[in-house]
């Protein structure tokens, strides 16, 4: 379930780069933070993590603009973005933000079913670059082969993987920039 290697290889990323990393979670709760938080010495680039799981704290918390809510929608690019500007705006020592906003289903409209959105954010003040990207979310291998797929099943396996997924592009993104 957790990815203790590639938290592990996230927070090596951090410590080398002397990168401070803040996440923006929706679809997953807090489960990056929590991810990071055990490997040893987080403290040292885990600034820390908003949990903005319904849409008016999405808007009170990360300033995320309740008409990119009505015209994209809670999981786009648009949205994602505003929630991680919204973070590294707010965490002042904070150089990296990443967010993350998805659907996990089994309520969601089909074409948004598993779909998420994540930002990685590098930077401070008005220098910065955003990265973003979709994320197909999918239940895991072990489950559809047991057979053993239900709603909370699904729900929780599109969770990890979407800290997987965030986790990996924020490891990609400091991996690019180090070159």
């Amino acid at each position: 379930m957790f990815d203790d290697q590639l938290s592990e290889a996230l927070a090596d990323l951090l410590q080398k780069s002397k990168h401070q990393i803040v996440f923006a979670e929706s679809c997953t709760a807090g489960l990056i933070s929590a991810s990071l938080a055990r490997i040893p010495g987080a403290s040292n680039v885990l600034a820390g993590s908003a949990v903005v799981y319904q849409l008016p704290t999405k808007c009170a918390w990360l300033n995320v603009e309740e008409q990119s809510l009505e015209e994209f929608g809670a999981v786009s690019e648009q949205v994602s973005q505003e929630m991680a500007m919204g973070a590294i705006l707010r965490t002042p020592q904070a150089t990296i933000a990443a967010s993350v906003t998805g659907h996990l289903g089994p309520d969601a409209p089909p074409e948004l079913d598993g779909m998420a959105w994540s930002t990685v954010v590098i930077g401070s003040d008005s220098d910065v670059t955003v990265y973003s990207r979709q994320l197909k979310l999918q239940p895991s291998p072990q489950d559809v082969d047991a057979g053993s797929l239900n709603a909370v099943t699904v729900r929780r396996d599109r969770q990890f993987s979407a800290v997987h997924e965030v986790m990996r592009f924020c490891v990609e993104v400091l991996t690019a920039g180090s070159e």
